[in-house]
């Protein structure tokens, strides 16, 4: 089995629109959240989220091309091109025929989807339709944007496994590469569904935060008063490489994914097992896929979403699964201040992993004033402030509707 290393890192998120930035907001503990912009929200019951903030869509894309794709495949294409420019790929010395694309979405092109159902109830005119309006809304068009944008002729899909999808896309990835299918792969997510429809439908699930008096401090995971929540948009890219491939071109690496876990809770189509029983088969599978001894894991990137019912079923499943060690783990969840990217959110995550590995300081779970009394008390959490750490080994969990599980472990090489 070959190796598997990340060599290019790019990220659009609600705190910062390139990593350095991304990571440095992460690590000063900022919130993206804030009162929605993007539409009237005044009628819902959330009005609140973590939107992606001054992105210049000009510096990606010119204005004609921006009206035949949805936001969600500008996102990824923005996030895409700085992965490859921090990759220095010289595209006129690799095999493209071995290059691939494996790019997820939760929800796809919503935003066009919306605007053009509107348009025709509003003129019931079906000749008004646009031609894109197919292309800008299926999930799959981020990744045959970026195929298509840098030529690659390999292997092109998109998973779709609601907010476990970033993370089914970087097993997906990691397996074509070790088993000698592709020598790079472009794989991540992205997610751009703050709109009516997604409010209204989430609010309708009880799903969302509506502490709408105080965004900054409405992601509160593992907090007693929690209460849902903050919906994200966003982006995140990894250039994911064949080890020697990588050192034959004199590639940075930032580190090795050496192992993918998935599982299904068969459970509910939104609640998760109430005993955590998916994300511990999710874990052990990529322990065991990477051959990582429990010992090894040094932080947890939690699911960590804020909501009563997700936040202490994952604890309680990663206690079951690392016994005495569990203690000795560092936790802590990013969706603090992010919010919750959906199909997006577990790529920005294996970026703040990467880089807690890179600058040893871990990113801590704001908001959290009062710990919920069902959290383990031998819980490592890191609350408020980030902190320095030498971390090695990193596991980092998502878990989507449906049941859909994806556990991916990075390692420093």
């Amino acid at each position: 089995m070959k190796r598997v290393v990340i060599t290019g890192i790019g990220c659009i998120t609600p705190i910062g629109n390139d990593v350095q930035t991304f990571w440095s907001n992460l690590k000063l503990g900022v919130s993206g959240a804030g009162k929605i912009t993007k539409f009237d929200a005044s009628r819902h019951k959330t009005q609140i989220a973590c939107e992606v903030k001054d992105f210049q869509l000009e510096k990606y894309i010119d204005k004609k091309s921006s009206k035949k794709i949805d936001l969600c495949s500008i996102y990824a294409l923005a996030a895409t091109e700085e992965a490859v420019n921090d990759a220095k790929i010289d595209f006129s010395s690799i095999d493209k025929l071995r290059c691939g694309v494996i790019y997820a979405s939760g929800i796809g092109g919503l935003q066009s989807l919306e605007k053009q159902l509107e348009e025709y109830y509003i003129q019931k005119d079906p000749t008004r339709f646009s031609p894109f309006y197919i292309t800008r809304m299926i999930s799959n068009m981020p990744a045959g944007m970026i195929t298509i944008k840098y030529g690659f002729q390999g292997l092109s899909f998109t998973p779709v496994s609601a907010c476990a999808s970033s993370n089914h896309a970087l097993i997906c990835a990691l397996n074509f590469i070790r088993t000698g299918q592709a020598d790079l792969i472009i794989a991540g997510g992205t997610e751009a569904s703050i709109t009516e429809s997604a409010i209204a439908g989430f609010n309708a699930m009880k799903a969302l935060s509506v502490y709408n008096e105080n965004p900054a401090i409405a992601s509160r995971p593992y907090d007693i008063n929690r209460d849902g929540f903050v919906i994200g948009e966003g982006a995140g890219t990894l250039i994911l490489e064949e080890y020697e491939h990588a050192m034959k071109r004199g590639a940075h690496i930032y580190a090795e994914l050496i192992g993918g876990g998935m599982s299904s809770d068969a459970y509910h189509i939104t609640a998760p097992d109430p005993h955590g029983k998916g994300a511990c088969q999710a874990m052990k599978n990529a322990l065991n896929d990477g051959n990582v001894l429990y010992s090894d894991i040094n932080y947890i990137n939690t699911h960590g979403t804020s909501t009563p019912a997700g936040d202490i079923p994952e604890l309680e499943a990663i206690k079951s699964v690392f016994g005495e060690h569990y203690r000795e783990i560092f936790i802590s969840s990013t969706k603090s201040m992010t919010g919750h990217l959906l199909g997006a959110t577990s790529a920005i995550e294996a970026i703040a992993c990467i880089m807690t590995i890179q600058e040893s300081t871990i990113p801590a779970t704001i908001n959290t004033e009062q710990i919920d009394p069902n959290v383990p008390t031998d819980t490592r959490l890191v609350i408020g402030k980030s902190m320095r750490y030498e971390v090695n080994t990193v596991l980092s969990n998502s878990f989507g509707f449906g049941g859909h599980n994806a556990t991916i472990i990075l390692r420093k090489v």
